[in-house]
C-alpha cells in the first residue's frame, strides 16, 4: 500500500467517474426544475420557488457532516454505497410529482444523497493522493463533478425543448443512479488504511474530539475557519445561479435551449477549469487563488446584473466559472493541508456543513430580496457579500501549502 496518484491510478480512476456520475444527479436539475417550478406548477413568489434548494442545501449540509464522521468510524465505501442507494428514487420522484412539495422531498434525499457521495469521494482521493498532490486530487475531483453538472444541465434543456419538461430529463438521473451504485458496490475498494498510513509519518496522534474539530474548523484555526465561510459564499451565489439565473434568463425572453446553453456554460467553464486550477494551487499555493477567485466570482456577478443580452450574460457565466474553478478544488486542498490525517475526514465534513449550507443561506436571502426588491437587486446583494468574502481570505488566511509554507520567512 502507497500514497500517491500514480501509485493508486486505477482506483483514484475509478471515484473520478463515480463522482463524474455525482455530479450529473445534480446536473439534472440545474435546466429544468426552475422551469418545471414556473410553467407547470405555476409558482408565484421567489422565496416559495426557491424552497427546493433550501431543502437540498440544509440536508446535504447535515449530511456532509455526517458523512465525515461515518467515514472515520465504519469506512468510506459503506458510506458511499448508502448515498447511491438514496439516490435512486430521486428521478422516479420528479418524473412523477403531483405538487411541488413532491419536487421538495426528492430535494431533501437528494441533498443527503449529495452528501454522503460527493463527501466520500472527496474524502478517499484525499486518502489516495498523499500530502503532496492534493490540488491535482481536488481539481480532477471537482472537475468530473461539474463538467457532469454542465453536461447534464444542456443535455436535459435539449431534451426538454424537444420532449417536454418530464418524463425525459429525468430519465438521465436515473441512468447515473443505477451506474454509480453499481460501480460503487462492486469496484470501489475501501480506503481509510491509506489515511492512517499517512498518520504515521506525522510526529503527533492528532487525536481531537467531534467538538474540538468542529470549533477549529469552524472558528478557531484561521485558514479552516476562513475556508470553511469562504466555502458557504461560493455555495450561496452558485444557489443563486441555479434557482434565479434561469427566471432572469427567462424574463428577457429567451428561448429554453439558450438557458440551458447558460446554464451549462458556467459549471462548464468552472468544471474544466479546475483541471488548470488544482494542480496550480499545488505550485503557486492556495490563498492567492482563493483571494482572486472570490473576487472574480463577485465581478461576474455584478455584470449578470447589470446587462440583458446573451452575449454578454455568456462572458459573465464564463468569468462567474472561472473565479468558482480558482477557488473550489483550492478550499478542499486547503483543508487537507491543515487537518491531521486523524481527523480530516471530519474537517473535511464540517468545511461541506459550512459550504454547502450556502445553498441555504442562498435561497433565504436570494428569495426575500427577489420578491421585495426584485431578481437582479438579489444579484447585487450577492455580488457585495462574495467580494467581501474574498477580502476576509485576504486578511486572516496564512498559505496552507506544506512546501510554500516550510518556506516562508
Amino acid at each position: 500500500m502507497r500514497l500517491g496518484i500514480r501509485a493508486n491510478l486505477a482506483q483514484f480512476s475509478l471515484l473520478v467517474a463515480v463522482n463524474a456520475l455525482v455530479g450529473g444527479m445534480l446536473g439534472q436539475e440545474r435546466t429544468v426544475l426552475p422551469l418545471l417550478a414556473d410553467r407547470t406548477f405555476h409558482l408565484t413568489g421567489y422565496t416559495f420557488l426557491l424552497t427546493y434548494i433550501l431543502a437540498f442545501g440544509l440536508t446535504k449540509a447535515a449530511t456532509n457532516y455526517f458523512a465525515g464522521t461515518w467515514s472515520d468510524r465504519y469506512g468510506r465505501k459503506p458510506v458511499l454505497v448508502t448515498g447511491w442507494l438514496i439516490a435512486v428514487p430521486v428521478p422516479l420522484i420528479l418524473i412523477w410529482a403531483p405538487s411541488w412539495g413532491w419536487v421538495v422531498a426528492a430535494n431533501v434525499l437528494l441533498g443527503i444523497s449529495q452528501g454522503l457521495t460527493w463527501s466520500t469521494t472527496v474524502i478517499m482521493k484525499i486518502d489516495l493522493a498523499g500530502p503532496h498532490r492534493r490540488g491535482l486530487a481536488m481539481g480532477l475531483n471537482e472537475a468530473a463533478g461539474y463538467v457532469a453538472v454542465a453536461a447534464t444541465a444542456l443535455a436535459t434543456g435539449y431534451l426538454a425543448a424537444h420532449y417536454g419538461l418530464r418524463p425525459a430529463p429525468f430519465l438521465l438521473g436515473l441512468s447515473y443512479a443505477a451506474l454509480g451504485l453499481g460501480l460503487s458496490a462492486i469496484a470501489v475498494r475501501e480506503t481509510r488504511d491509506h489515511a492512517h498510513l499517512e498518520a504515521a509519518t506525522h510526529h503527533t496522534s492528532g487525536e481531537m474530539t467531534d467538538r474540538q474539530v468542529f470549533t477549529q474548523t469552524s472558528l478557531r484555526e484561521p485558514a479552516l475557519s476562513s475556508a470553511s465561510q469562504a466555502g458557504m459564499v461560493n455555495n450561496l451565489n452558485d444557489g443563486l445561479a441555479w434557482g434565479l439565473f434561469p427566471i432572469l434568463f427567462a424574463t428577457a425572453g429567451l428561448s429554453v435551449a439558450r438557458i440551458g446553453i447558460l446554464a451549462a456554460l458556467y459549471p462548464a467553464v468552472w468544471g474544466l477549469g479546475q483541471l488548470v486550477t488544482g494542480p496550480l494551487s499545488d505550485r503557486w499555493g492556495r490563498k492567492h487563488l482563493i483571494t482572486t477567485g472570490m473576487l472574480i466570482q463577485a465581478l461576474a456577478l455584478a455584470t449578470i446584473a447589470a446587462v440583458d443580452r446573451f452575449s454578454l450574460w455568456a462572458a459573465a457565466a464564463v468569468l462567474l466559472g472561472v473565479g468558482t474553478a480558482m477557488v473550489y478544488p483550492t478550499l478542499l486542498a486547503s483543508i487537507g493541508d491543515v487537518a491531521h490525517p486523524a481527523w480530516r475526514a471530519r474537517a473535511v465534513g464540517v468545511y461541506r456543513l459550512w459550504r454547502d449550507g450556502g445553498f441555504a443561506v442562498g435561497a433565504i436571502l436570494a428569495g426575500v430580496v427577489a420578491d421585495i426588491w426584485g431578481l437582479r437587486t438579489a444579484v447585487w446583494v450577492v455580488a457585495v457579500i462574495t467580494a467581501l468574502s474574498g477580502l476576509v481570505v485576504a486578511i486572516r488566511m496564512y498559505e496552507t501549502h506544506p512546501r510554500l509554507r516550510r518556506s516562508a520567512p
